[in-house]
C-alpha cells in the first residue's frame, strides 16, 4: 500500500474477535485509525504487544485501533490458538482474523508486526513494519492526531 491511498474495505475476515465486524465506514470521519498486523508465531509481535496496548489505552478517545491476525503458516490458522494468544497478550481491541489473507493481500503485507496509520478521511499517512521503531510510530500517531485537532 502506498502513502495517501485510501483504507481498503475490512472484508473477508474468517472471524472477528472482541467485536462485531467493523467496516471501513465505521472508522472514517471522526478519528484516525491504526491498523496493526500480527501473528501468533511471531515473537517480535508478542514483544510489541505491551506498547500497542499502551496506544490502545492511552489514545482510546482519539484513535481507532484494529488488529489483524495474519497467519504465517497453516498452524497459525487455529482459531483457538489465536484467541488464547490474544487473551495472553491482552488484545481487547477489535481483531480481524485473516486466515484467507484477504486484508493481508490488500495491504501487501510481507512482514509482521506491521503498522498502518490512516487519517480521519481514511488516507494512509504512515506505515512501518518490524519490532523496532515504536518511538517513530508514536511520533506519527501524534502528528496525525495534532492535524485532526486543529
Amino acid at each position: 500500500m502506498k502513502l495517501r491511498e485510501q483504507m481498503p474495505e475490512l472484508t473477508g475476515a474468517s472471524k472477528w474477535l472482541n467485536s462485531k465486524p467493523v467496516s471501513r465506514a465505521d472508522l472514517i470521519g471522526e478519528k484516525p485509525t491504526l491498523i496493526h498486523f500480527w501473528s501468533i508465531s511471531c515473537d517480535m509481535c508478542k514483544d510489541a504487544m505491551p506498547k500497542l496496548n499502551e496506544f490502545r489505552d492511552g489514545y482510546k478517545q482519539d484513535l481507532n485501533i484494529i488488529s489483524v491476525h495474519m497467519p504465517r503458516s497453516e498452524k497459525d490458522q487455529d482459531l483457538d490458538a489465536v484467541k488464547k494468544t490474544a487473551a495472553e497478550h491482552d488484545i481487547t481491541q477489535p481483531t480481524f482474523v485473516d486466515n484467507e489473507h484477504t486484508l493481508t493481500n490488500a495491504f501487501a503485507i510481507k512482514y509482521v508486526p506491521a503498522y498502518y496509520i490512516f487519517d480521519v478521511s481514511g488516507r494512509l499517512r504512515h506505515r512501518q513494519s518490524g519490532g523496532a521503531g515504536m518511538k517513530m510510530l508514536t511520533k506519527r500517531i501524534n502528528r496525525v492526531l495534532d492535524e485532526t485537532n486543529k
